[in-house]
């Protein structure tokens, strides 16, 4: 599934052929995603403007104009294409995010298919099915059942060492584990949790109380991680993402992030840390291959 920079990656591609836009038409090619498209789905989209395209976590927020906020998610195989995007070549195609096995192309998995008034097609594409496009009021977002528990971002201020000692405190849980509960902290998965602890020299096995003080205050251990999360997600935006499944940029090259990654699926190969003589592993928890190097990480 697309974790936090690949989201943000196909916001920032989606911008510029979506924000301000208009939508003049909206075809839903079948009635149901992973949930049911809304009521009216077609009706309700016609001549509303996109005023806005923000992110919550791992899902991309579009604000309308008559007040309602469609949201998308891309689910574990979802991808969007658009079409003669503003400022390309005519036959362009733009394919915004990251992954390391191309995306669907098949014209039969082009469930939803959006056509602007800037002269853009943008088309959502998912063959598994496991994405959604929602269609909810702006003063209800808040509410919705995937977004009303999350925990902050991981790159907004909310998010500290201080925040993170208290949500971890008195936790016998392992330390990997607990960084993917997105009540936590919003929009982390497998690679980067994996990444940022390599990062911060923290095992995935540590027990997440550790984190803090018996006072409730974060160790220095916190602090770096902390530190560490956000270099992690700023450094794979920055590269486009990580090509790891099926995602691409915008202009249709696979994301290269994964050409920096320290451990994650590099078991058995040695440890990039310097100094380090230990080798990177590969463990399960909770069902999750887990990539970190014993001898450095602790």
């Amino acid at each position: 599934m697309p974790e936090l920079p690949e989201v943000e990656t196909v916001r920032r591609g989606l911008m510029p052929a979506l924000q301000g836009a208009v939508i003049e038409s909206a075809e839903a090619r079948r009635p149901d995603l992973r949930w049911p498209l809304p009521e009216n789905f077609s009706e309700r989209l016609a001549g509303r403007r996109i005023e806005a395209l923000g992110r919550r976590a791992k899902y991309l927020l579009a604000d309308l104009s008559d007040g309602e906020v469609m949201i998308i998610h891309l689910g574990m195989s979802g991808s969007i294409r658009v079409e003669g995007a503003p400022g390309s070549a005519a036959q362009s195609v733009l394919r915004p995010g990251v992954f390391h096995h191309p995306r669907g192309e098949s014209l039969p998995h082009d469930h939803v298919v959006f056509h602007l008034s800037n002269g853009a097609t943008v088309t959502f594409n998912d063959p598994r099915r496991f994405g959604a496009i929602l269609l909810v009021p702006y003063d209800r977002l808040d509410s919705m059942p995937m977004l009303q528990n999350l925990g902050p971002e991981p790159l907004g201020n909310s998010f500290h060492a201080e925040y993170l000692a208290r949500a971890c405190a008195n936790r016998t849980t392992p330390l990997k584990t607990a960084l993917l509960d997105q009540k936590l902290v919003a929009g982390l998965g497998n690679i980067y949790v994996c990444e940022a602890l390599h990062r911060a020299g923290l095992s995935p096995r540590r027990a997440a109380g550790t984190l803090a003080t018996k006072t409730g205050e974060p160790t220095r251990r916190a602090e770096l991680l902390v530190t560490s999360i956000r270099d992690v997600l700023r450094d794979a935006i920055l590269a486009g993402g990580s090509s790891l499944r099926d995602h691409r940029q915008v202009n249709g090259q696979l994301g290269y992030f994964q050409h920096a990654f320290r451990v994650y699926d590099r078991a058995n190969a040695p440890c990039p840390t310097p100094g380090c003589k230990g080798t990177v592993q590969r463990i399960v928890q909770g069902g999750r291959s887990t990539f970190f190097c014993s001898s450095c990480q602790r």
